[in-house]
């Protein structure tokens, strides 16, 4: 029989029970695909005696992470254990050892992708990252495989369940974040501290690390514009509804020319696009590409065995390249030089609520504003409020630059008839 493939493990949670478990359980598949066994060979866990729910022998379990790292006769390093400078150190240890990594750390690679790929690189060493973004999707492995000879112009996706899932209770319950929140957290959908998740710092990293990809450009976390769905509230769903659109938190990676935008943000798309079919703790990628045109990457976005089934897809790759002694050629330096766009360069259409004095001339004034910057209404609602001599105004414009629009809240907010500007989005998905 063929020497065996020998795996180190850092981290037994969620996700590394799930990969014990293929590894074990696909053993017949994987030695099909690759001509050879594969065996952990080393675990590294904070608690050697914790019950876990994957029968691991002992001997394989250590708390010392030099151990598995630094072990002579370990090929490969599948790192799902999470945390960002420790966690660097190690991999980058591993890298300079000449073992091939698989990580599934969107935090790590968000923030230190470029430099770790770069070691990668020099060492001719592997390091494969499918499992950090959408899980069980196979979204990075289609962007640098199966679309290579496309040019790809957009990416649009829902890409954390987290605020998939409250996003879509609220809007099909008719109930509030907060109480959504609450119902999520104790579903385990939703962490105990759910910042990362609702404030879009999760999706921002993920939206990172495939503009980087999609775009071949070293786009960092920093270029990301955030806002996360804490604000959302039940009528801004409902004027929604009326109106035609559906409210997800949507990542944003777009690029004219050389010139790129990278956000993530409460965003209606209309109730007819894919990505507004998309519910609960589900992710969805969108991809627009100048020869392919669009296609949608739909799946579990997290998950013990979706999250393991895209790391043993990494392993795979690794043991494959090994077998062809082909390892190290897969990391490919950025092809072209951050540019950014500026605000003045960032078109979108939005949707808008303002509570105004109920008063003769006050939509006239409001108007006035928008048509100084050239900026048309697409849609309008105006009601009454109950609050006296209030009236409430919805507006969904037509194009406008971001420049245009922030401007206009900035003096909507200034104006005397303008009690106060209610809630303000982004408005994606229409043909154009």
């Amino acid at each position: 029989m063929e020497k065996p493939i020998l795996v180190g493990l850092l981290g037994l949670g969620t996700v590394g029970s799930g990969v014990v478990k293929i590894i074990e359980n696909h053993q017949e598949k994987l030695m099909h695909q690759v001509g050879c066994p594969v065996k952990v060979k080393k675990i590294l866990v904070r608690d050697v005696q914790k019950p876990r729910d994957v029968a691991v022998d002992p001997s394989l379990l250590t708390t010392s992470a030099a151990e598995v790292i630094d072990d002579p006769d370990i090929d490969v390093i599948i790192e799902v254990m999470g945390g960002i400078e420790e966690t660097k150190e190690w991999l980058l240890r591993a890298l300079r050892q000449g073992k091939h990594v698989v990580t599934a750390n969107k935090d790590l690679m968000a923030v230190y992708g470029s430099e770790l790929l770069r070691v990668a690189a020099e060492y001719r060493c592997d390091l494969f990252y499918e499992a950090s973004v959408a899980g069980g999707i196979p979204i990075l492995r289609s962007l640098v495989d199966g679309l290579a000879s496309d040019r790809i112009t957009k990416l649009m996706g829902i890409v954390n369940g987290t605020t998939n899932y409250i996003l879509t209770k609220m809007s099909q319950n008719g109930a509030s974040y907060e109480d959504v929140l609450a119902e999520a957290q104790a579903l385990g959908f939703a962490e105990a501290d759910p910042t990362s998740d609702v404030e879009g710092l999760d999706a921002a990293r993920k939206m990172a690390i495939l503009a980087r990809l999609g775009f071949s450009m070293d786009i960092d976390l920093d270029d990301v514009q955030v806002k996360g769905i804490t604000q959302v509230t039940e009528e801004d769903l409902n004027y929604g509804k009326r109106l035609g659109y559906t409210m997800k938190l949507i990542g944003i990676a777009q690029r004219d020319g050389q010139k790129v935008e990278v956000s993530v943000q409460p965003t209606f798309l209309p109730d007819s696009h894919p990505l507004a079919s998309v519910h609960n703790e589900y992710n969805a990628v969108y991809v627009y590409g100048e020869a392919v045109g669009e296609t949608m990457f739909y799946g579990p976005g997290a998950g013990s065995l979706p999250t393991a089934t895209a790391v043993v897809s990494d392993l795979v790759a690794v043991m494959k390249n090994m077998r062809l002694g082909v390892n190290g050629r897969y990391a490919v330096a950025p092809q072209y030089e951050k540019q950014l766009k500026t605000p003045a360069e960032i078109f979108s259409k939005y949707f808008l609520r303002i509570h105004v004095k109920d008063q003769v001339g006050a939509f006239a004034k409001i108007t006035t504003l928008f048509s100084q910057r050239g900026v048309s209404f697409e849609k309008i609602l105006q009601l009454p409020l109950k609050e006296d001599g209030l009236a409430e105004i919805v507006i969904v414009t037509h194009d406008a630059s971001q420049q245009d629009y922030e401007d206009i809240l900035q003096q909507l907010g200034d104006l005397e008839i303008v009690e106060r500007v209610q809630s303000s989005y982004r408005v994606e998905g229409e043909k154009r």
